[in-house]
């Protein structure tokens, strides 16, 4: 596997982009045709596309930028911060800054922000699937070291300089897991009771999956573990928490006052 897809003159093309974009799209095509049974112009999801890309983008390198501060950046040259096409992206990172620049959005537009969280949910699962397959091509985020026979390997050549010998493909199972969240959250949507529930059960969903695939990850240098768990695994008892009180804080709400439509 190479993370090159083809070169157009001087300008490298890498998979790692073509299918973190694609995971967007589908993303966004996929909750757009759910808004209208949401009582949403798909319109509305169609606009707000850019502030979510920007925000998932610029959330989502920052917070690599931080976490491999010192391993990668600080003697590097500093535009070597805005190479996102070499790949480092943290997907926790994405979420919060696509969550903020959304309710930035919304709030402009007074929309219903849960509402239009829930819309979103499946596609952002949807999306996830399409984009961790960037991943195993760009032989970022691999895994550990494996004899089992759908192990993947890398090129001596590669340029992330991916482990050549055998290794678990956790990108394809971080992807295949989001497409059964999917599955599950597409099916539960119209049997929400209150807005904000589906997108609550996604951030439980995907915590409890990403804490899992986790386990075998072996691309995390030893510095980085914290009380024996990775960063990933710390996001994910974060997000679970988050969805938790969601899901209670939304439920309460629900029971004491119908949705007006704008909360």
């Amino acid at each position: 596997m190479h993370p090159v897809a083809f070169h157009v003159g001087p300008l490298t093309v890498h998979w790692y982009g073509i299918l973190v974009a694609l995971g967007f799209l589908v993303g966004l095509w996929n909750a757009a045709r759910r808004a209208p049974r949401a009582g949403l112009p798909g319109e509305a999801i169609a606009d707000l596309g850019p502030w979510l890309i920007v925000g998932a983008v610029v959330g989502a390198r920052f917070l690599y930028v931080v976490t491999y501060w010192h391993e990668q950046f600080a003697q590097a040259p500093w535009w070597e911060v805005f190479m996102v096409h070499h790949g480092g992206l943290v997907y926790y990172g994405g979420l919060v800054g696509a969550t903020l620049s959304a309710s930035v959005y919304l709030a402009w537009r007074r929309l219903p922000v849960w509402r239009v969280a829930d819309v979103l949910a499946p596609g952002i699962a949807l999306g996830y699937f399409v984009g961790r397959w960037g991943c195993l091509l760009n032989g970022c985020c691999y895994g550990r070291s494996t004899d089992l026979p759908w192990a993947v390997r890398y090129p001596a050549d590669h340029p992330l300089s991916a482990p050549t010998f055998p290794v678990h493909p956790v990108q394809i199972y971080d992807s295949l897991l989001s497409l059964v969240l999917y599955a599950l959250l597409a099916w539960f949507f119209p049997r929400r009771r209150f807005d904000g529930q589906v997108f609550a059960w996604y951030l439980i969903g995907y915590a409890l999956s990403r804490a899992g695939v986790e386990l075998f990850r072996g691309d995390y240098p030893p510095e980085h573990l914290r009380g024996g768990l990775t960063p990933g695994q710390w996001g994910s008892a974060a997000a679970m928490g988050i969805g938790l009180a969601l899901l209670r804080w939304r439920s309460h709400r629900a029971k004491i006052a119908p949705s007006d439509g704008r909360s």
